[in-house]
């Protein structure tokens, strides 16, 4: 891979921010299941960052795919030959029904087209005071700490609820926050975890014990989104509109279809559970990765310090912060939130010169892809300035998908990473707890095991 002139330093050449293992040895059908229930990386074997395809069968026939080309072809050329994988689906479903990330085919374009304008770069950025408002209060609970380690992941998971939730119900009449996100939360931990019926192939009717029942806080989230949706259409839109707002307002253009409540709920709580959570693990890692390495974290504070001169970032600032940009770049391609794609063959494919017969699982196993030594160099090190010059080819690099079904709110998510990385960067420095390594785990996220615990020394105070 072509990259721009690297300015690290010797420590960055030497030292690996923290990984998870790949595995060296077929771990059979149990094995597989007890892994994938803890973390789902675990089942990734060592050849995913050697090869550019691996295949197996483990109940049923499965392919592990790392070549950007046929990624390309999963994911753009024959989109509709690669659906999610029903695995995949029946994770979700309890929680987001038949919403964006889910949905398939004429279904999933009408949404697609109904929501697009209100993830548009203008409606974006109208959003940016939302964000800075966000980074604002971090700084100020941060600040506020006693003077000891700060769970950072939890602060930033605080913030970008903040933001979602501001930006998805602004006023929040009806909306109890903190009910949402525990429910979101006992999802994860609870519901969202492989069936051993899953790994051994199991057709989709079949119940999955853990699914069943997605609990009460579940329902109790769903009732009370719809009731938030049903007061918006009958008192208006806002002024100036929220996320709700513009959702309410779309239509697909060829048939003016528009969403009902259901439709419109489904996908109000897509975009707050990936909305909030996608972007606070990449904040997390981020700020562990910039208290790794201190030459980089001064780096980045120069920039910040230099354009917000004490303020807090806006995003008018984000075009004046480019390593900072890269920083989240380089975040999200060490440890992606959706660190692990999966895919069922409609029919018959090649890739790689392997056959792909129908009902194969097609995994894209971004975590291993972003790591693969034969697409970068230095695959395991913490190099910014890799983003800095040519970019990677396109399908080496999916933080957010790609092709037709690339995330809808990934400028969004940019947008309030960078805002809020500048401004905590501008204000404190961070360095490492010793013992208190984050450890990289996947059940539906890339999340940091233990938390990201550092020392949050305030600038005025730095030496």
């Amino acid at each position: 891979m072509a990259e721009t002139a690297l300015m690290d330093s010797p420590a960055q050449l030497d030292r690996l921010p923290v990984m998870s293992p790949f595995v060296n040895n077929p771990m059979g059908i149990f094995g597989s299941f007890l892994a994938a229930r803890k973390n789902i990386l675990s089942i990734i074997p060592e050849l995913a960052v050697q090869q550019p395809m691996v295949s197996g069968k483990t109940g049923k026939r499965w392919h592990m795919v790392m070549d950007p080309g046929a990624i390309r072809r999963i994911l753009l050329e024959n989109l509709d030959n690669y659906p999610k994988s029903d695995v995949t689906k029946n994770l979700l479903r309890p929680a987001i029904g038949e919403s964006l990330f889910v949905a398939e085919g004429a279904h999933w374009r009408w949404q697609r087209k109904a929501a697009a304008p209100a993830f548009s770069h203008r409606n974006i950025a109208a959003l940016a005071p939302f964000m800075s408002a966000a980074a604002d209060r971090a700084c100020a609970r941060v600040a506020d700490a006693p003077p000891r380690a700060v769970d950072m992941f939890q602060e930033m998971v605080t913030a970008t609820f903040e933001v979602i939730s501001d930006v998805t119900f602004s006023g929040g009449e009806g909306f109890d926050r903190d009910a949402v996100h525990l429910a979101i939360e006992r999802y994860i931990d609870q519901t969202a975890r492989v069936s051993l019926l899953d790994v051994l192939g199991a057709p989709e009717w079949l119940p999955r014990p853990n699914r069943i029942l997605t609990g009460p806080a579940m329902r109790e989230m769903k009732k009370m989104a719809d009731k938030v949706v049903d007061d918006r259409r009958a008192e208006g839109a806002h002024n100036p509109p929220d996320l709700l707002d513009l959702l309410i307002a779309g239509e697909d253009p060829e048939t003016a279809r528009s969403m009902d409540t259901a439709e419109l709920r489904d996908n109000l709580l897509t975009f707050i559970v990936a909305g909030h959570e996608t972007t606070a693990l990449t904040l997390g890692w981020a700020l562990y990765l910039c208290a790794f390495d201190q030459d980089v974290q001064d780096r980045a504070r120069a920039e910040a310090q230099e354009t917000l001169q004490g303020r807090t970032a806006t995003v008018d600032d984000i075009a004046n912060l480019p390593f900072i940009r890269a920083i989240v770049d380089e975040t999200l391609r060490l440890y992606p939130p959706a660190g692990f794609l999966s895919r069922t063959a409609q029919g018959p494919d090649e890739l790689c010169g392997r056959e792909i017969r129908k009902g194969d699982t097609v995994m894209l196993p971004v975590y291993a892809l972003h790591r693969n030594r034969l697409l970068w160099d230095a695959p395991d090190a913490f190099r910014p300035d890799r983003f800095m010059g040519t970019k990677p080819d396109r399908y080496s690099y999916l933080p957010f998908g790609d092709g037709p079904r690339i995330c809808i709110g990934a400028s969004f998510a940019l947008q309030e990473a960078v805002i809020i990385l500048a401004t905590l960067l501008s204000r404190f420095r961070f360095t490492l707890v010793k013992g208190r390594d984050p450890k990289p785990v996947m059940i539906l996220t890339l999340r940091p095991e233990g938390g990201v615990w550092l020392q949050a020394e305030p600038m005025a105070a730095a030496s």
